[in-house]
Parts: C-alpha cells; sequence; structure tokens
C-alpha cells in the first residue's frame, strides 16, 4: 500500500482535514511554516484488525480501532524556511496496524550474555513505591505488553500498553518511554493522546514536556515560537540558571530585502543631513547691549 503526498488539504479533502483537525490551515498561516503534507492513507479493513488482534492476543481499544477504520496509520510533516531552505521541524506520527509491533524481551547489544530490557529495568523494590495516585509503571517482563506507536524520530518511543490485570482494551494506556528507559504516563485513551500530538503540532520533543526535566532549550525555543499557550516558557525565564531567548516569529522570518532599502535610505539621510551642517554658515553672536568691547 503506497502513501500519497498531500502538500495541501483543499476542499476535495473533507476527510483529511476533519482527520487534522483544521491543524494544516493554522500551520500554513503561520509565519515561516512551509512545505505542509500529510501521507494520504487507505482505511484498515476489519480483516487486518482481526488478523492483529489474534496474533498478538490482544484486542484493540475502541477509539484506536475506529482510528485505523478511518485511516491505516497517520503521518504529517511541516517545515520551516531559514535562508530559503526549508528545514524538518514538525512530525505526526502514528504508525500502521502492521508496523504497531510489540516491544521484545530481546537483548539491547549483539553480544553474548548481553543485558536485555529487563535486566535493565528499574527495580520496583528498591524503595520506589509509587504514590496512590500515580498509574503503574509499565514493566518489560510478561506483566505487560507493550506496542510501538510512535517512534518520534530517535527521542523515545510512544506506547500502547497493556496491564496484565486490566486485560480490558479499554483500559489500555499510552505512555512515553525515553532514552533512558524512563517511563512517563501520557493519557489513559488513544483519543486523547490523539489530541495531544495535534496540539502540539508533532513539535521536536513535545513528549519530553510531560516528564520531570522537560524539553531541551533548544526544543524551548521552537515551543515558544509556535506554541507558547501550549507550554509556558515563563517559568523557566524566571530561574537564574536557565537563559531563553525569547524570539519574535514575524522578526525572524522578515525578508532581507526590506531591511537593505530601509538601511541605504537612512544611511542617505544621514549623509545628507551631515553635508548640510558642513556648509551652514556659522552666525555669531551679537554682542548685548551695555556690554563694552574691548579692542
Amino acid at each position: 500500500m503506497e502513501d500519497r503526498s498531500l502538500q495541501c488539504l483543499g476542499g476535495n479533502k473533507p476527510h483529511l482535514e476533519k482527520l487534522t483537525l483544521g491543524v494544516a490551515r493554522i500551520l500554513e498561516a503561520s509565519p515561516g511554516v512551509t512545505g505542509v503534507s500529510v501521507m494520504e492513507r487507505e482505511p484498515a479493513d476489519i480483516g487486518m484488525i482481526t488478523a492483529w488482534e489474534q496474533e498478538n492476543d490482544c484486542v484493540l481499544p475502541e477509539d484506536l480501532k475506529n482510528f485505523y477504520l478511518m485511516t491505516n496509520g497517520f503521518h504529517m510533516l511541516w517545515n520551516v524556511k531559514l535562508d530559503n531552505y526549508p528545514i524538518p521541524l514538525g512530525s505526526l506520527m502514528i504508525n500502521s496496524i502492521m508496523k504497531l509491533n510489540q516491544l521484545h524481551q530481546t537483548s539491547v547489544y549483539l553480544l553474548p550474555n548481553s543485558p536485555s530490557l529487563v535486566d535493565l529495568e528499574e527495580d520496583d523494590d528498591e524503595g520506589l513505591v509509587p504514590n496512590g495516585d500515580d498509574p503503574e509503571k509499565p514493566h518489560f517482563d510478561s506483566r505487560n505488553r507493550i506496542f510501538e506507536l510512535d517512534s518520534c524520530s530517535g527521542n523515545g518511543k510512544v506506547c500502547l500498553v497493556y496491564k496484565k490485570d486490566k486485560p480490558a482494551p479499554q483500559d489500555a494506556e499510552i505512555w512515553f518511554l525515553d532514552r533512558a528507559l524512563y517511563w512517563h504516563f501520557l493519557s489513559d485513551s488513544f483519543t486523547t493522546y490523539y489530541r495531544l500530538l495535534i496540539t502540539h503540532l508533532g513539535l521536536p520533543q513535545w513528549q519530553y514536556a510531560f516528564t520531570s526535566y522537560g524539553i531541551s532549550p533548544q526544543a524551548r525555543q521552537w515551543f515558544n515560537m509556535y506554541k507558547p499557550i501550549t507550554y509556558n516558557t515563563a517559568i523557566f525565564a524566571e530561574e537564574e540558571c536557565i537563559f531563553l531567548n525569547k524570539l519574535d516569529p514575524s522578526k525572524v522570518f522578515k525578508s532581507k530585502s526590506k531591511t537593505l532599502v530601509s538601511k541605504k535610505r537612512s544611511s542617505l539621510q544621514s549623509s545628507s543631513s551631515q553635508r548640510g551642517s558642513s556648509t551652514s554658515p556659522v552666525i555669531k553672536p551679537s554682542p548685548l547691549p551695555g556690554n563694552p568691547i574691548r579692542k
């Protein structure tokens, strides 16, 4: 099945407009944004979903199943234009039903007796007991079944997690696994996660906004330019050890031709004023009446 890239979401594709919740048009109107494209994919049939459920011995949540019946995966990309060159920035990704693979308990390194994910997992028995309000974090062993929804461009993995003590599909949760193999809770349903994905525009490392250490300083700049309401950067600006350079998109992506013309005009005006000041006659003050003038 081939994906077709659409550069614009016109009126002839209303289903894609509904799928992106209108965020594509918002991005196209944003300063500096270019190349907004959505990979159009055919819907998955019920036979593909049934085959996946039988192979993995799991039942998909109803909202995720309805999503695959509408489109077999989702991929939206958008770029920013710097020095007349497009640079990839935003990526919104949901794996297709064929790529919804399970994270197996394989070795991390291709060496004999190398540690597996279970060996590298943090032990809860070492005094690390979660709070009553916090959900229990997933495990790489047989207690949970974990499936990859998004590889996050190498910054981690967004996973669909089935709890062994919660076999019902509506109890499946969405978690984020960072590069240090720590788990972070995102949502208790796929619908909620999809709204988070659309709201954050697929900006780099947006999942780290839901971690205790947050996103990187470079990612904060992009958040400050395109999603200042979603991610409050004023909190970090108040800290003494963190410097945050707030950028204005209208100034960053301003065309250089206008600035050159304004500079030339200002230089001409300054030179003419200097010439006028040099040729103007010097008027000597006349003596006040009653003051004698010595010769």
